[in-house]
């Protein structure tokens, strides 16, 4: 199976300067826990952010000499890196960014989104393109954590949407 994981602000944001606009560890430990065995497929901007990167990674780049960490391999398009992450048997989860969830969720059975329920200033926003509206909820739970920036409490609604009839790569 497919999946793409993510976090969206009320606003929209996903990103700010390569990273989470908001700091919500709880949130983080979730993102985390979801992924752990997974094969990863992850855009370059991503991948350049993360400080641990697991073997199995696939890392969406046009860029030919760009320094790998063990086990992670580059792929010069997003059906490239999601089919060596299939053949890897392990699950496979897209990481983003924007571009690679935009190009990746024709492919995607399950998509785990974290909607938080504040707005965060940003530069890079949530897909409109993905139409989870049409996709199915498989599962749906709230909770509520205080963001380390502001101190404020904030409610994360952790939903999982599933759509029936992924595109085959």
């Amino acid at each position: 199976m497919i999946a793409a994981i993510s976090a969206v602000a009320a606003n929209g944001m996903i990103g700010r300067d390569h990273w989470l606009p908001w700091d919500i560890p709880e949130e983080l430990a979730y993102f985390e826990a979801t992924v752990a065995g997974a094969a990863l497929v992850i855009g370059r901007l991503t991948y350049e952010s993360m400080d641990v990167v697991p073997a199995d990674s696939f890392i969406v780049t046009r860029q030919p000499d760009l320094p790998l960490r063990p086990g992670c391999h580059a792929c010069t398009t997003v059906e490239e890196a999601l089919r060596r992450a299939l053949a890897t048997g392990k699950p496979v989860f897209v990481l983003g960014g924007a571009s690679i969830y935009a190009a990746a969720w024709p492919y995607c059975q399950r998509f785990y989104l974290t909607r938080i329920a504040a707005a965060y200033p940003g530069d890079t926003l949530f897909p409109a393109e993905i139409p989870l509206a049409d996709w199915r909820i498989v599962s749906d739970h709230s909770a509520t954590y205080v963001e380390r920036h502001s101190g404020q409490p904030v409610s994360c609604r952790f939903l999982q949407y599933e759509q029936d009839a992924p595109k085959p790569l």
